[in-house]
């Protein structure tokens, strides 16, 4: 792990073959807590950052990256929905990589970001291929899970990491960037506490889906990416929603 700016904490961390997860912790208000904010990039001929940030983190984000490759050489600025911390930096990045453009579902091109980014989405159809080079990713639409209309994940193909968004978020600064120990255990308790899912019908053939990929990364946005039978893990937190 390398540290990117002392002061906040920021720091990178390679989690698959040429995939980054990179981790600025923060306090929540309210004395609520530690707190963590990730995003992923995916270094290839066109790299991919998934999840840019709330806004205020642009430039610590940005200074992770520059750590990792030329900003400028960006290509796709990815994330799950549209939320402050999955795209309130959109067109910060956008100006910054004048090459890149945004990449998220269909309906979210359609609903929000056709007007609210300053460069035309490419809004992905469910199962839908985008080739990055050694890399490739693959969209998958999951409406309402665990929250939005528009909500979807990408899983990279050649290293099978799902980027599950809000799935399995965890508490905590996210100080360990990748695990094999217990994630569902603290993000239920999280979960029980804000009760932020949306609790669609369709939540357990969503999440058979996703595990139908058979991730061995799971690259969460809030806490420590885990490793190991990813499958076996999604099965597990659709159980915990039905109950």
């Amino acid at each position: 792990m390398t540290t990117t700016n002392t002061q906040s904490g920021t720091n990178v961390h390679e989690i698959a073959d040429g995939i980054f997860r990179i981790n600025t912790p923060v306090m929540l208000p309210g004395d609520a807590g530690a707190f963590s904010f990730n995003q992923y990039l995916i270094l290839d001929d066109e790299s991919l950052l998934f999840h840019t940030g709330l806004r205020q983190l642009f430039p610590l984000v940005q200074e992770a990256v520059a750590h990792v490759m030329p900003v400028a050489r960006l290509r796709h600025v990815a994330f799950s929905h549209v939320e402050a911390d999955e795209c309130g930096s959109l067109n910060q990045w956008l100006a910054a990589a004048p090459q890149a453009a945004p990449l998220c579902s269909a309906i979210a091109a359609m609903v929000s970001i056709g007007d609210l980014a300053d460069r035309p989405p490419r809004g992905l159809a469910d199962g839908e291929v985008v080739p990055l080079g050694r890399h490739s990713v693959r969209w998958l639409d999951a409406p309402h899970l665990p929250h939005a209309w528009e909500c979807g994940y990408l899983i990279e193909t050649s290293t099978a990491t799902l980027m599950c968004g809000d799935l399995l978020t965890q508490p905590g600064d996210g100080s360990v960037a990748l695990t094999e120990g217990d994630v569902l255990g603290p993000s239920e308790t999280f979960r029980r506490a804000m009760d932020y899912f949306s609790h669609t019908r369709d939540a357990d053939a969503l999440i058979e889906k996703l595990a139908m990929t058979q991730p061995t990364t799971l690259a969460c946005m809030h806490g420590s990416a885990w490793r190991g039978d990813g499958a076996a893990m999604l099965r597990a937190l659709a159980a915990e929603l039905a109950r």
